[in-house]
């Protein structure tokens, strides 16, 4: 199968429906991911995330909220949570 022939099967998730997949990694592709949203990030207005079966392209608005939280009683855990807001294409109304 072609490269081409993978992207066009894969489900694309666009607004408008909810997705949600959770993975578990080893700490080396975890920050592979990182980096790579990172970079993303920083070089424009929107991402896409592609698994093999889908893809999720996203415009981005500002301010993107991080939180970190670090719990540690018991067994510590250190919790990294990004909100990324979604570029909307609205505008102002106009004043007269």
């Amino acid at each position: 199968m072609s490269e081409t022939d993978s992207e066009e099967e894969r489900t694309v998730i666009k607004t408008g429906r909810d997705f949600e997949q959770e993975y578990r990694l080893s700490a080396a592709e975890a920050g592979e991911f990182l980096v790579a949203i990172g970079e993303q990030l920083q070089e424009g207005d929107e991402l896409t995330i592609v698994e093999d079966e889908w893809e999720l392209p996203f415009s981005f608005g500002e301010p993107v909220e991080l939180e970190v939280e670090f719990e540690g009683v018991g067994e510590p855990e250190l919790e990294i949570e990004v909100e990324i807001p979604g570029k909307t294409d609205e505008s102002a109304p106009s004043v007269e």
